[in-house]
């Protein structure tokens, strides 16, 4: 059985355009039938002095004296025609009623003329009175008008139900006879696909796996950062799936009155259990499944209320029904556990950014269509692009087209992609903003001291990239990209991380003896590396290998009002400060060592950087070709007097081929260059 898309459809289009002409066309007819019906009974307006002329002579049946209206109705005789009073006037009929306004100072007047006439003339003169029918028409008639609007207005939103529509569930159906998204326009996420795939396979041929004792999955949930394809993977099911696909965002439940929400929860169910087999897809569900009592006070009645329905609609399937349901986060950690029990969302995909492969398959699906050059390649952009999302890759590619229509060029090329690529990672380039020679300098030996730190180090990864045109919140900046994904790091990579940062700082200090502000956000990494080293990684000799302080960062505002202030003592607090300090200080003597043994490497760097302003790698390698590496740093083991055999990998600290005593490691001494090497020591103290 077929679902077209009835809101995509033309004929239902055409079909709604005709139902809105049969609505509103009967309206204005009778509108305007009731306003010619209204006149014709009304008395045709003349002018005061008409109407006295009237009332001295004798074709006036019957006056009607309104007195608070200061309006006087007339009753003619039948068929009466005026006639001229001056010349040019034109006779006219007036019909038998007239009626004409008089003044507050022509009212006695008048009053005495009617009276001193009425015995003369056989007047019928009345007064009226307002009637309390009357007033209470005045008063009701708008009343009954707004509401008679509000009734219109709630139908017309409702396509023709009552109050009741708020409660419907806004819920788009997809068209599945022309998707336009598919599995083939899925890459870099090829394990959730093959999930996916299988939740197919669930809804098509259900007795496949029923045969062998086997349940149809409730839910799934598809969870991982902002921007790595998770409502795309749910719009490729919709396209792929034969099935009903009901689409709705997890905001769109919420209302202005109180139950529409779970009101709508159970419409939705409902129109997808009709249609079984069928999915549902709800995108950004943290909006409406946020963990219950959350908050000071505890959280919004509404929300919960919805939340509690939809989890007892998901455990409320029957087994023979076919409905699945899919929901896209990127928040997991705060949705309620009761949603994420087996049963409700029996399966959990991580969506992550995608490896090196991965982004080198989404660069050809946006590729698509896009002119490009014949030396652009693909998988060296996909290199240098480690850790971006399916929707930077995006970017890129739309940001490197932009460029190419800009400049005016046919071809998408390299240039227009690498300043796409640094668009992407920093900004756009501030092409106005002027530095004067020493503010060049000091950011030009800045980014020498963080790529020279860089490429003497043994465990950072290659410079690809050094730049003193100011992009975003930067003066200029330092590309470092590994050659293939990391995962995880090690001791010694965390150390050069820490030397390469304050790399920049040291080259100020170490040229200028006046440092800047500019190295505020290399210290700020530093010091959140060094502290993860510390407290999270066990790093640390003289803390050893314990978690310090609490990783659950509650999300939810008043949940750690009951918990402890500090978890740790004030002993152990004021050694993990010493411990972060003595790491920052021994990376800054180490970027110091590298720089001054390497000084004149940094000036050449420096003044090729004030020359040319971007260096990319191949230049940085002619540079960087008679750099100095530092020596390997000794094999830290936390428990230095336990003996270990040594490995492939290398030996342990103090272990040689010819001893197998161990040996306690010495720690390094200061090195002394200088009196410029004093200033900064004594600025450690």
């Amino acid at each position: 059985m077929k679902h077209p898309d009835h809101k995509n459809d033309p004929k239902s289009k055409k079909k709604g355009k005709n139902n809105w002409v049969a609505i509103v066309l009967p309206v204005i007819i009778v509108l305007a039938l009731a306003w010619t019906v209204w006149r014709l009974f009304q008395p045709s307006q003349i002018e005061t002095s008409e109407g006295m002329e009237l009332l001295r002579g004798d074709t006036v049946e019957q006056i009607v004296v309104n007195d608070p209206a200061q309006r006087v109705d007339l009753e003619l005789s039948k068929d009466f025609i005026h006639k001229p009073a001056f010349k040019g006037d034109q006779e006219r009929n007036y019909g038998t009623k007239v009626s004409f306004i008089y003044s507050s100072d022509q009212g006695e007047s008048l009053m005495k003329m009617v009276e001193k006439n009425e015995p003369k003339r056989g007047y019928n003169v009345l007064n009226p009175q307002p009637s309390l029918i009357g007033s209470l028409l005045q008063l009701m008639i708008p009343i009954l008008l707004l509401l008679a609007g509000f009734y219109w207005l709630t139908t017309k939103a409702s396509g023709g139900r009552m109050m009741g529509a708020f409660g419907q569930s806004k819920a788009k159906e997809f068209n599945r006879e022309n998707p336009e998204v598919t599995f083939a326009d899925v890459a870099g996420e090829d394990e959730a696909v093959e999930e996916l795939q299988e939740i197919r396979e669930f809804l098509a041929q259900p007795e496949k796996f029923t045969a062998v004792g086997a349940k149809v999955p409730r839910g799934v949930l598809l969870y991982g950062p902002p921007g790595t394809g998770k409502t795309l993977l749910a719009k490729a099911v919709a396209g792929e799936a034969n099935v009903p696909f009901f689409s709705m965002s997890g905001s769109e439940f919420m209302e202005l009155y109180v139950g529409v929400g779970a009101s709508r929860v159970r419409d939705l169910f409902d129109r997808a259990k009709k249609a079984a087999p069928a999915i549902i897809f709800v995108d950004e569900i943290d909006a409406v499944g946020r963990h219950r009592g959350s908050g000071i006070g505890g959280g919004s009645d509404e929300r919960e209320q919805t939340l509690n329905q939809m989890l007892v609609e998901m455990d409320g399937f029957d087994d023979r029904t076919n409905v699945l349901m899919i929901a896209a986060t990127n928040r997991p950690d705060i949705l309620d556990p009761a949603l994420l029990r087996p049963g409700r969302f029996d399966r959990q995909i991580a969506v992550e950014a995608p490896d090196m492969r991965g982004r080198f398959e989404i660069l050809k699906v946006h590729a698509r269509g896009k002119p490009l050059t014949s030396d652009v390649d693909l998988y060296q952009i996909a290199k240098r692009t480690p850790g971006f999302t399916g929707a930077d890759l995006a970017n890129v590619l739309n940001e490197a087209a932009l460029l190419t229509a800009r400049s005016n060029a046919d071809l998408i090329d390299n240039r227009a992609l690498d300043e796409a690529i640094d668009r992407v990672i920093a900004g756009p380039q501030k092409r106005t903003r002027v530095m004067n020679d020493h503010d060049k300098a000091v950011t030009a030996y800045h980014e020498g001291g963080h790529a020279l730190c860089a490429a003497a180090l043994r465990y950072t990864a290659p410079v690809t990239k050094v730049t003193i045109l100011p992009r975003g919140r930067a003066l200029g900046y330092t590309m470092v990209m590994p050659t293939e994904d990391r995962y995880s790091k090690t001791r010694n990579q965390l150390l050069d991380d820490l030397v390469y940062a304050l790399g920049g700082r040291v080259a100020e200090e170490l040229i200028f003896r006046d440092p800047s502000t500019g190295a505020a956000n290399d210290i700020e990494k530093a010091t959140s590396t060094a502290r993860a080293m510390i407290t999270d990684y066990g790093m640390s000799d003289r803390l050893g290998l314990m978690k310090l302080g609490s990783s659950d960062t509650e999300p939810f505002v008043g949940r750690e009002m009951g918990k402890p202030a500090q978890e740790n003592s004030d002993a152990v607090t004021a050694l993990i400060d010493e411990e972060i300090r003595n790491l920052l200080d021994a990376a800054m003597r180490e970027a110091w060592e590298i720089l001054t043994r390497n000084r004149a490497v940094l000036d050449t760097l420096a003044q090729r950087l004030l020359d040319e302003e971007t260096l990319n790698e191949s230049e940085l390698d002619e540079i960087f070709k008679d750099v100095i590496k530092q020596d390997e740093r000794p094999v830290w083991n936390y428990q230095s007097d336990a003996a270990v055999p040594g490995t492939k990998w290398g030996n342990p600290v103090g272990l040689d081929d010819n001893s197998e005593e161990p040996k306690t490691p010495e720690q390094p001494a200061p090195i002394q260059t200088g009196e410029a090497s004093q200033n900064v020591a004594e600025d450690q103290e």
